[in-house]
């Protein structure tokens, strides 16, 4: 039975292609396309799978008449025209499962790398430098660790943080009852009044868009570790320069960016100061991309395939 046909336009794991066409599709993968050839082709095919190579937006759904749905190997919809494909009637698949590991892992990772000075203390003992006093870090235990959105990723973070003696509070502005055991719901006002870390875990939307500003450092009552595995456009970064200087944030560990790639990043305006902060600890949006996530987010999407 055939199904239609799924053009594969990013790097994917072989597993959906080999589990798509196990449900009886055509997949032609091709990671090397160019958005042109997307354009030029799209109207041949039922469906299309990408990561983050291009955007989904109003000009390939206008060519794909044939479209029913877009599967997106990775966490969000954020590359993805939502609202024309909702028009339409086309599915729209999302991996958030398959990395949400990766994220947790990634985030509590930087948490502890910059409470132990991790970065600052590696460059300088291979500079010849021995501060045993100026690398002193914090513990966990007995912190408060304050979760914005408690999804997938929210609270794979959180799970990851239950055997270190911590309370693990989070806000999420879109659900309510899901306390569990690794975190308890609270407001935005507990979770500023209390939080000594602070880790976003939300979508890009046109309303958390630049959310992270001055005004919001300004309402935290302590000096707080921040970090953002989200999506880089949620946060102004020259606001988190801003808080470090001012000691609303202690330190801040970015996998994300509100411009990433360069040559772009270097020409910000606030990208010397960001690379000369020793309490900035940076990755290049690598928090939900290992080894095993690039399969689990094939075998996840396979399986919403398999639904629709």
């Amino acid at each position: 039975m055939n199904k239609g046909k799924i053009l594969i336009v990013d790097d994917l794991h072989p597993v959906f292609k080999q589990r798509a066409e196990d449900m009886g599709y055509v997949v032609d993968d091709e990671p090397q396309i160019t958005r042109a050839e997307t354009v030029a082709r799209i109207p041949d095919y039922e469906g299309i799978a990408v990561r983050t190579k291009f955007r989904i937006d109003q000009e390939i759904f206008d060519k794909g008449q044939k479209l029913r749905f877009v599967a997106r190997a990775g966490a969000g919809l954020d590359n993805i025209d939502v609202k024309i494909a909702e028009a339409r009637g086309i599915k729209l698949l999302a991996a958030n499962e398959g990395n949400m590991d990766a994220v947790g892992e990634h985030a509590l990772g930087m948490l502890l790398a910059m409470m132990n000075n991790f970065r600052k203390a590696d460059m300088e003992i291979r500079q010849g430098v021995w501060d045993r006093e100026g690398n002193r870090g914090y513990e966990l235990k007995g912190k408060t660790v304050g979760i914005i959105g408690y999804g997938h990723m929210g609270r794979s973070f959180a799970r990851r943080l239950s055997g270190f003696g911590v309370q693990v509070i989070a806000y999420d502005k879109y659900k309510i009852g899901f306390s569990d055991e690794y975190a308890r719901e609270v407001s935005m006002e507990e979770i500023v009044k209390h939080s000594d870390v602070l880790s976003l875990h939300i979508p890009l939307t046109a309303e958390t868009r630049q959310m992270v500003d001055d005004e919001y450092f300004f309402h935290f009552r302590k000096p707080i570790f921040f970090i953002n595995t989200a999506r880089g456009e949620i946060v102004s970064i020259q606001s988190v320069l801003n808080a470090l200087k001012s000691g609303k944030v202690i330190g801040a560990g970015l996998d994300v960016l509100q411009t990433e790639k360069f040559p772009g990043l270097a020409q910000q305006d606030w990208y010397p100061e960001l690379i000369s902060n020793d309490r900035v600890l940076l990755t290049p949006h690598v928090g939900g991309w290992t080894f095993e996530s690039y399969r689990k987010i094939s075998e996840v999407l396979a399986e919403k395939l398999s639904t629709i």
